[in-house]
C-alpha cells in the first residue's frame, strides 16, 4: 500500500488522503480503498478516479468513535449505523491516520459547538499566563473586528431596504406626476416628488458610505488575517510532526516492552553493551534514518520481529568487528548491491558487441468461448484414452519453457555468487526460490506437455551471462530435466515431475523432484523442493492460483538452512495475501536472518541481533521474538509488459521464449507446430496438429516396446498384450489432464496408473509391467548426486558443441 499523502491545505480545510484496507465481508475479506479525510468527514472510494463522481460511503467524525484494535487495525463507528473496520499497511501509517482522525474529530466537534452557540457572546475564561494570554488578546481582537464588520453588514442591509422603499415611492410619484393636468395640484405634486428624490439621494449616499467603510475595514484587516492564518498553519504542522514523533516513540517502547522485556539486551549481553559505549559514528540524521520503526510480522511462522536496540546501529569500526565475531557473520563479507551493479570486472561491463533486441509482443489471445458440453459430446462412443485435450485450456509454451522461466530473476544468483558470507548467500538463494512463483499469479493456462525427447534451449550468454537446456527425459511417468550454467560462477539443475489431486472445486499440483544450485567460488551446494500449487474454481467461477507449503533450502557444505513458509490464502485471515516468511539458521540452529514478503511482489531480509522466547501464540506455542536491524530489499517483481492481459499475462522473458532462433535443435519447443499455430491464433489447426503429434508419439512408443520385447526374447503375444497399456499413455489426453477423470480409468491399466497425475499414496497397488521403457535421454543421464545422494538426470554435455558445429543427425524426428 502506498504511503498516505501529507496534509494539504485547501480552501475547504485540511485534507488527508491515502490507501487503506477496508473489511467488506467474510467472502472478500479486506479490500483496498482510497480514503479522503476533509472537513470532519471521512469518505472512501474504490479508486482515486471515483473521487469526482462516486462516493462509496461517508462518516461524520463529530459523532464518531475511533478505537484501535491492534498494531495495524482500527475501527471507526458513529453509534451503530456505520462502522468501518480499517487496516493500514504498517503501524506507523496507522498512527498517522489515528492522529489525523483525532485532530479532524476535535475540529469538527469545536465547529459544531460554535455553530450551536452562534449569536451567544459568552465570555471565555481568561488564560493563566504567557502564551495563553497572547492567544486571548488575539481572539478578542478578531471577535471585535468581526462584530464591527457585522454591524456594517447590518447597516448595508438597512440601507438596501430604505433604498428599495424610497425608490418605489419616487417611481410612484413620478407616475402620478405624468397624469396630473396643469392646475392647482401641480405645485403640490412637484414638491412631493422633490422631497422623495431628496430622501432617495440621502439613502443612496448612506449606502455608498457604508460600503466604503466596510471595504476599508476589510482591506485593513486582510493582510493581518492572512499572516495570522499562516502562523496558525505553521504551528499546526509543527504540532502534527511532534505528535507523529511521539507516537513513533510510544509504539517503539510498547513493542519493545511487549516482545523484548523477557530478556533485555543490556542485561542479556553485557559485552555488547560495554562495546556500545564507544565512539558513535555518523551524524544525527543518520541515526534517525537507522532507528526507523519496523512492523512486526504476524504469526504464520511462529515468531515476531522487533527493532534492535539503537546501539546496534551506531558502532565504530572497531565495534563492528566485535559484533561480527559474536553474531558469526563478517560485515565486510556482506554483498554490496552497488558494487554488484558497478563491478568493472563483470561480464556486462566488458560487452562491446550489441546484443540482440528481443520481441516485446505476441499475437493477442483469441476470444474463443469454451463450451465444455461440446467437448463432452465429442467424447461419446470413444475410448477415454484417445480423447485429446483441446488447446483452449493451454498457453502457447511448453512445460520445458515454464521451467526455463525460473531464470527470470537470475540476477539473484549473480548477487549470491559474489557473497562471501554463506548465510547471506542463502538469503539470495531463498529469494530466488520465491521469485520463480511470481510469474504464476495470473497464469491459469496449462503449458503444453512436452513430447518425449523434446528439448528447449535458452541461450542468454551475451545478454545475461547464462545458458540453459531442458529435455523431456521420460514419459512414463512424465519428467523433465533442466540444466543452467552461468559464467558468473553458478550452476542450476533440476528434475521435475508432477502429481495432482482433483478435489472438486480445486486442483492441487504437487511438483516431485528437487532443485540444486552450486556456486563455483565457495563450493556451496544448495538443494530444495517446490511447494504445492492450487488452482481454484475449476468447475465454476474465475480461475485463480495460490501457492502453499514449506520449503527448506539447505546448504549441504555448511549445514545452514532457510525454512520458508508459504501461507495459504484464507477468506477469514486478516493477513496479507500470498505471504511468505522465513528464517535463516546455521547448523547449530541459531537464527541470523529473517525473511518476509509475498511471492508475487517482493522479499525483504533483516539481520537478527537477538532472539528470545516471548508470548504464547496460537495453540499454546511460544513465539520466538527476533530483534532485527532495518530490513533490506532482496527481490522485487518486474512489472508486466503493456497489454499483458491480452497476451496470456506473459512476462517480458516469457514473450521471448517462442521467438525463432537460428541453429537450435530440431527437437526444440520453438519448432513444435501445434504450439506455433496456437500462438498465431489458429486454434482449430493447432488442435488438429496436436492430435497428429500425439498419435505419432504413441506409434513410436509401441515400436520401441516391441523392440524391447524382441531384445528380451519374449513371445509376441506378450507384446500385443501390453498394447492396451501403451495406448493409455497419451500426450495431453483427457485422462492425464482433465479434472473429469474417474477412478475406473485410474485403475484400468498399469500405464494409465503411471501416467495419471495422482498421488502415489492414493493409487491402488499394481503389478509392475513385464518390461521397462528402453528410451535413453539424448543430453542427460541418470546419476546419483555425490553430495545429496539423490538420483536424478544430470546434463552429460555435447549439446552446445553440436550447436556450434550445426550437427543434429543424432536427434529423433518427433515433429
Amino acid at each position: 500500500m502506498s504511503e498516505p499523502k501529507a496534509l494539504t491545505p485547501t480552501a475547504a480545510g485540511d485534507t488527508y488522503k491515502g490507501w487503506l484496507f477496508k473489511w467488506t465481508n467474510y467472502i472478500k475479506g479486506y479490500q483496498r480503498r482510497w480514503f479522503v479525510l476533509s472537513n470532519g468527514l471521512l469518505s472512501y472510494y474504490r479508486t482515486q478516479a471515483e473521487m469526482g463522481h462516486t462516493c462509496r460511503g461517508t462518516i461524520n467524525l463529530a459523532t464518531a468513535n475511533i478505537a484501535v484494535e491492534d498494531s495495524c487495525n482500527f475501527v471507526i463507528s458513529n453509534g451503530g449505523a456505520q462502522t468501518y473496520h480499517l487496516k493500514a499497511s504498517s503501524e506507523v501509517e496507522r498512527q498517522r491516520w489515528i492522529t489525523a482522525l483525532e485532530l479532524a474529530k476535535a475540529k469538527a466537534v469545536r465547529n459544531q459547538a460554535e455553530s450551536d452557540d452562534s449569536g451567544d457572546e459568552c465570555p471565555t475564561s481568561p488564560p493563566t499566563s504567557g502564551q495563553g494570554g497572547g492567544a486571548r488578546n488575539s481572539n478578542s481582537e478578531v471577535q471585535s473586528t468581526l462584530r464591527t464588520l457585522g454591524s456594517k453588514v447590518e447597516d448595508l442591509s438597512t440601507c438596501n431596504d430604505l433604498i428599495a422603499k424610497h425608490g418605489s415611492a419616487l417611481q410612484r410619484s413620478l407616475s402620478e406626476l405624468e397624469g396630473v393636468r396643469l392646475g392647482g395640484d401641480t405645485d403640490g405634486k412637484i414638491r412631493q416628488v422633490t422631497e422623495r428624490a431628496t430622501l432617495f439621494r440621502i439613502t443612496s449616499n448612506a449606502m455608498i458610505n457604508a460600503c466604503r467603510d466596510f471595504l476599508s475595514l476589510a482591506q485593513a484587516h486582510s493582510k493581518r488575517w492572512q499572516k495570522a492564518l499562516h502562523s496558525e498553519r505553521d504551528q499546526r504542522i509543527r504540532l502534527e510532526e511532534t505528535l507523529e514523533q511521539l507516537a513513533k516513540q510510544h509504539n517503539h517502547l510498547e513493542r519493545a516492552f511487549r516482545g523484548a522485556t523477557v530478556l533485555p539486551l543490556s542485561q542479556s549481553n553485557p559485552t555488547l553493551d560495554s562495546k556500545s559505549s564507544g565512539s558513535a559514528k555518523g551524524d544525527a540524521s543518520d541515526e534517525d534514518d537507522e532507528n526507523e520503526f519496523f512492523d512486526a510480522m504476524e504469526d504464520p511462522a511462529g515468531f515476531i520481529t522487533v527493532p534492535a536496540d539503537p546501539k546496534y546501529h551506531r558502532r565504530s569500526g572497531s565495534n563492528v568487528s566485535g559484533l561480527s565475531t559474536e553474531t558469526g557473520i563478517d560485515d565486510q563479507s556482506l554483498c554490496d548491491e552497488q558494487s554488484l551493479g558497478s563491478n568493472p570486472e563483470s561480464p556486462q561491463s566488458l560487452e562491446v558487441e550489441p546484443v540482440r533486441k528481443r520481441r516485446t509482443k505476441i499475437p493477442d489471445k483469441p476470444n474463443y468461448s469454451l463450451n465444455l458440453w461440446s467437448i463432452m459430446k465429442n467424447c461419446i462412443g470413444k475410448e477415454l484414452s484417445k480423447i485429446p485435450m483441446p488447446v483452449n485450456f493451454n498457453e502457447p509454451i511448453s512445460m520445458l519453457q515454464r521451467l526455463s522461466e525460473d531464470l527470470e530473476y537470475y540476477e539473484l544468483l549473480d548477487k549470491a555468487a559474489k557473497c562471501q558470507s554463506s548465510l547471506e548467500q542463502l538469503c539470495y538463494v531463498a529469494a530466488f526460490t520465491v521469485s520463480s512463483y511470481s510469474t504464476t499469479v495470473h497464469r491459469t493456462g496449462k503449458p503444453f506437455n512436452p513430447l518425449l525427447g523434446e528439448t528447449y534451449e535458452l541461450d542468454r550468454l551475451r545478454e545475461s551471462g547464462y545458458r540453459s537446456l531442458c529435455e523431456q527425459v521420460s514419459h512414463h511417468p512424465p519428467a523433465a530435466a533442466h540444466h543452467a550454467i552461468s559464467e558468473r560462477g553458478w550452476t542450476l539443475r533440476q528434475e521435475i515431475s508432477l502429481a495432482s489431486k482433483f478435489r472438486g472445486k480445486y486442483l492441487s499440483i504437487m511438483p516431485l523432484g528437487s532443485i540444486q544450485c552450486m556456486f563455483e567460488k565457495s563450493n556451496n551446494h544448495y538443494s530444495w523442493k517446490k511447494v504445492t500449487t492450487t488452482v481454484h474454481n475449476i468447475i465454476v467461477g474465475k480461475l485463480w492460483i495460490d501457492q502453499s507449503g514449506e520449503i527448506d533450502v539447505v546448504n549441504h557444505r555448511t549445514g545452514d538452512r532457510c525454512h520458508l513458509k508459504f501461507a495459504p490464502y484464507s477468506y477469514f485471515s486478516r493477513d496479507v495475501a500470498r505471504k511468505v516468511t522465513g528464517v535463516v539458521t546455521d547448523k547449530e540452529g541459531k537464527a541470523h536472518y529473517v525473511l518476509s514478503g509475498t511471492w508475487d511482489e517482493k522479499m525483504e531480509f533483516s539481520r537478527v541481533m537477538q532472539s528470545n522466547k516471548g508470548e504464547n501464540g496460537t495453540e499454546g506455542k511460544q513465539k520466538t521474538v527476533y530483534q532485527t536491524l532495518k530490513a533490506k530489499e532482496l527481490w522485487k517483481k518486474n512489472p508486466l509488459p503493456e497489454g499483458a492481459e491480452t497476451m496470456y499475462y506473459f512476462s517480458s522473458l516469457a514473450l521471448t521464449l517462442n521467438e525463432p532462433e537460428e541453429g537450435v535443435a530440431p527437437t526444440d519447443s520453438r519448432r513444435r507446430p501445434d504450439q506455433q499455430l496456437m500462438e498465431a491464433g489458429r486454434w482449430d489447426e493447432a488442435n488438429a496438429e496436436k492430435q497428429r503429434l500425439e498419435e505419432k508419439q504413441r506409434s513410436v512408443r509401441r515400436e520401441r516396446e516391441r523392440e524391447a520385447q524382441r531384445a528380451a526374447n519374449l513371445p509376441e503375444e506378450g507384446a500385443e498384450g501390453v498394447e492396451v497399456a501403451e495406448d493409455a499413455v497419451i500426450e495431453d489426453s483427457f485422462i492425464t489432464d482433465s479434472p473429469l477423470k474417474t477412478d475406473a480409468v485410474e485403475i484400468g491399466t498399469e500405464a494409465s496408473q503411471a501416467s495419471d497425475e495422482t498421488d502415489p499414496d492414493d493409487s491402488p497397488p499394481h503389478t509392475p509391467s513385464v518390461h521397462q521403457d528402453n528410451y535413453e535421454s539424448m543430453w542427460f543421464e541418470r546419476t546419483e548426486d555425490a553430495v545429496t545422494g539423490e538420483s536424478m538426470h544430470v546434463y552429460k554435455g555435447g549439446y552446445w558443441e553440436a550447436k556450434d558445429h550445426g550437427s543434429w543427425d543424432m536427434c529423433p524426428d518427433i515433429y
